[in-house]
């Protein structure tokens, strides 16, 4: 058996006319009851008629065509007031007489093109109908009722052209939100791959280089080389979960680096010749939200400007867990240089920094340090969500 809740979803599937369709069968079927003859919509004085087969064909002529109502309104609105026209000057006076308002609702709502000739040209046949209306009838209703039922069609229009305005409001809102949910989605992703890539690159880069010195010393060469093995390692490990997480079919089950692997790290960093010296103070908490991933990539992106443009130089890195913020610093001496053949900053990986701290409510800087070297200093408050 077809669930309830799927009865909304199973209805929007079919196609747009079928879905109008009911509205005029039920509108045919009203005006249809005896009961309810005569007493539709009356527009002038003319008394009121037996229904008779004109009479049907006028109520189908204003009731069938609200099917397409929404595909094409045009032609909705011809046919609707070509047997509205019928019904008045016959004086069938029939229930059928609302579908006008509707059709007029709907050409406002739906018409894309011409709105300003479909107008002009609607005013210009109503006055024919008015005046034909007038003097058919008894003379009982003035010039002004008329007009007034005149303005009653076009506050049906108004509500139409409202109606549209609104949902054209929405779709901008919604495709600026799907634009910037993009973007915003892309500078992750780039953050992302930026930390990853450019920290492993620039360790195999300076590994490989020394190694190029070591020929003389075969144990010396083959850790070089190892270690130039082990980041690689490290690097394919890194992308495949940054790809899991792009990936929309990846689960939930896996997990960030955290603040937990920052000894891997520094030790990654001494074997590519940096002497980093790693203090760690206090207790992490146990629900840190991405605050212990954003500390991570801050020690990760300052140990690789370490590497590459103060190489060899004492480096420290400290990182204090206290009970609602994680603070991190990592300073170099200055007295290293550039690594041989390091790869070239472009300043994204900073600028990357500073929103991750910014997003969660913490502060960051970076610049030179009061005796010389390079200082970059995050206080991430912790339990942010991811």
């Amino acid at each position: 058996m077809i669930s309830v809740r799927r009865v909304p979803e199973i209805w929007h599937r079919f196609d747009v006319t079928v879905r109008d369709l009911p509205l005029g069968l039920l509108i045919f079927a009203g005006s249809l009851i005896p009961s309810f003859h005569n007493h539709g919509t009356q527009l002038g004085g003319l008394p009121p008629r037996d229904f008779d087969a004109l009479a049907i064909v006028a109520v189908a002529l204003q009731c069938f065509p609200l099917a397409v109502r929404r595909r094409w309104p045009l032609v909705c609105l011809t046919l609707v007031s070509l047997g509205f026209a019928v019904d008045q000057l016959r004086g069938y006076h029939s229930f059928a007489g609302t579908a006008i308002a509707i059709a007029l609702l709907s050409v406002g709502s739906h018409l894309e093109r011409h709105r300003r000739a479909t107008t002009l040209v609607c005013t210009v046949a109503y006055v024919p109908l008015a005046v034909a209306l007038y003097r058919l009838g008894s003379g009982a209703e003035a010039p002004s009722e008329f007009v007034m039922y005149y303005l009653a069609l076009a506050l049906a229009w108004g509500m139409g052209s409202w109606l549209r305005s609104t949902r054209a409001v929405e779709a901008d809102r919604r495709r600026r939100v799907a634009e910037d949910t993009r973007a915003a989605e892309r500078a992750r992703i780039a953050r992302e791959l930026h930390d990853v890539v450019t920290h492993h690159v620039t360790a195999m880069v300076v590994q490989a280089e020394a190694a190029r010195y070591l020929t003389a010393a075969p144990e010396r060469l083959d850790q070089a080389l190892t270690a130039v093995t082990e980041t690689g390692r490290r690097a394919t490990t890194d992308l495949r979960h940054l790809l899991d997480l792009i990936n929309p079919d990846h689960g939930t089950e896996a997990t960030a680096p955290t603040v937990g692997r920052l000894r891997t790290l520094v030790e990654q960093t001494r074997r590519s010749g940096q002497p980093v010296e790693f203090t760690e103070e206090g207790t992490p908490a146990e629900s840190t939200g991405s605050a212990d991933l954003v500390a991570y990539r801050v020690v990760q992106e300052a140990l690789t400007n370490a590497l590459k443009y103060a190489h060899g130089s004492r480096t420290w890195v400290h990182v204090h867990h206290g009970e609602r913020e994680i603070t991190v610093e990592v300073s170099t001496d200055g007295s290293g240089s550039r690594a041989p053949a390091s790869p070239g900053g472009s300043g994204r990986g900073l600028a990357g920094l500073r929103e991750r701290v910014d997003v969660l409510g913490g502060d960051f800087s970076a610049g030179a340090g009061t005796g010389g070297g390079f200082v970059v200093r995050a206080r991430i408050p912790a339990g942010s969500p991811s």
